[in-house]
């Protein structure tokens, strides 16, 4: 189906967003906070009434989600970060410092000097609209690149800022390839930063080409960015079969496993590991793969032929190289769809079980039950990646020894439960190593990255003579 069309911008057009943005700072930053969090309050109840099937509908037929995971992702997580932001830059503005006697000390958290690029995936809704909206919110002007696949509900997106009152000029968004605009925006004297979701690869040549033009710039540009993972699931032997069958059946496969935070290396002990594969497998086939539009279907197709390319080609190196448990197929022939698959790999360094595969793929290794501690070490080095990661165990001293060792192997570790579905307010969410600048979206850390304080000294009535009590001594 055709959904629609949209251009590809052009420099110029880049360039046109950056004027837009920079002629707008002045106006929007002078704008009083509690009209700029109306705006996006607004904003966030247009979302979750009156644009609630719109939001949702785009992001199930732009997006390949289905009912469910577009209700969590473009509704309810979109009207969470809106919501939880103000609430949280309220907190912010609030903290002031003492004041002596006779004078009045104040920060002023002003907006960065300059312009902020936003720069967005395809595969949340709310990321991609939180990525402009919190520095706008800080009040800077920022141009918006969303990715080429998110541009249907992107668009919603800017309809419903647009009808919350939000100026023009404030959020810019430009849809067209990273190199047109990232030669444009990291240019400029008045580059202020950068909020970027995406691959690890795209973010290091951004810190790379930002560090080679830093004469250009006015200020030093704030660099914020949450990258890819290579996120686990550990099972301890005393770890609840059920409990773990299905914290891999969502964690892996939800929405195709098309989620930076998706499980996708699993290490199961020999003694569960029966009971593990049988189930997983009975999960794994009793799936439903199909379009959106049947609410039926669990499974949807991958975003688009690159990505089913890249996916079938591991699927292709497994059937070599490993065990297929279940799936292990893909066909293109009516959409990009690829069957969820569980593949064993008695090597714990394979191909799968290491690099980021971005799909419904899940890499299963099966340690021996004795080994737990060198486990835990296994599972610190085998990736670059430090985003997301689960341990399941009914053992307490397990679930403290992992929380210890795996303390920097994960931003977001999570106790008996799957690796994803972070909440905006109870799990801030990023990760470090390879997997970005770990600054929370969902939390004040993030905003604080879009404001300059300026402290300001206010000595109540001035001295008038130079000289202190001391001078007068004999």
């Amino acid at each position: 189906h055709t959904l629609g069309h949209y251009h590809s911008c052009r420099t110029e057009h880049v360039q046109q967003a950056v004027d837009a943005a920079l002629a707008a700072k002045a106006d929007w930053a002078a704008t009083s906070w509690e009209n700029r969090a109306a705006i996006f309050l607004k904003a966030a109840e247009l979302i979750a009434t009156k644009y609630r099937p719109y939001i949702n509908g785009t992001t199930m037929l732009g997006q390949s989600k289905n009912a469910y995971q577009a209700e969590i992702d473009a509704a309810c997580e979109l009207a969470d970060f809106l919501r939880f932001n103000v609430h949280f830059l309220s907190e912010i503005y609030a903290q002031q410092p003492i004041s002596g006697p006779g004078m009045h000390n104040r920060l002023e958290y002003r907006p960065l000097e300059g312009f902020v690029l936003a720069v967005s995936p395809f595969n949340f809704t709310a990321i991609g609209a939180n990525l402009p909206a919190a520095p706008a919110l800080c009040g800077n002007t920022v141009v918006w690149k969303p990715a080429g696949t998110q541009v249907f509900s992107a668009q919603m997106t800017m309809r419903i800022f647009e009808e919350a009152g939000l100026p023009p000029g404030v959020i810019n968004m430009i849809p067209g390839d990273g190199p047109t605009v990232g030669d444009v925006c990291f240019s400029h004297p008045d580059f202020a930063g950068v909020h970027f979701t995406g691959s690890t690869g795209v973010f290091n040549n951004m810190w790379k080409t930002v560090g080679e033009n830093m004469h250009r710039y006015r200020s030093y540009p704030r660099i914020v960015g949450e990258t890819g993972g290579k996120d686990f699931v550990l099972a301890h032997p005393s770890a609840d079969v059920d409990a773990v069958v299905v914290g891999l059946l969502r964690g892996a496969f939800e929405y195709q496993g098309q989620k930076c935070s998706a499980a996708s290396r699993a290490y199961i002990p020999s003694n569960l590991a029966a009971a593990v594969r049988e189930k997983l497998v009975a999960g794994v086939e009793s799936f439903r793969m199909g379009s959106v539009e049947d609410f039926s279907n669990f499974i949807n197709a991958v975003i688009d032929e690159k990505s089913f390319d890249k996916i079938s080609g591991y699927l292709d190196h497994a059937r070599q190289n490993a065990k297929i448990l279940v799936g292990g197929t893909s066909d293109k022939s009516i959409g990009y769809f690829v069957k969820p698959t569980v593949i064993e790999a008695e090597d714990a360094a394979y191909r799968t079980m290491c690099e980021e595969i971005f799909g419904p793929v899940l890499s299963l290794h099966v340690y021996d039950e004795t080994k737990f501690d060198d486990i835990l070490t296994t599972v610190d080095t085998t990736s670059p990646y430090a985003l997301t990661g689960a341990i399941f165990a009914q053992d307490r001293s397990a679930v403290e020894l992992a929380t210890n060792r795996l303390r920097n192997s994960a931003g977001n570790f999570y106790i008996n439960d799957k690796p994803t579905g972070a909440v905006v307010g109870q799990q801030p969410f990023g990760g470090a190593r390879a997997s970005g600048t770990n600054d929370k979206a969902g939390s004040p850390l993030n905003l604080y990255r879009w404001l300059s304080p300026r402290t300001i000294k206010e000595t109540l009535v001035p001295v008038t003579d130079y000289r202190y009590p001391f001078l007068g001594e004999a």
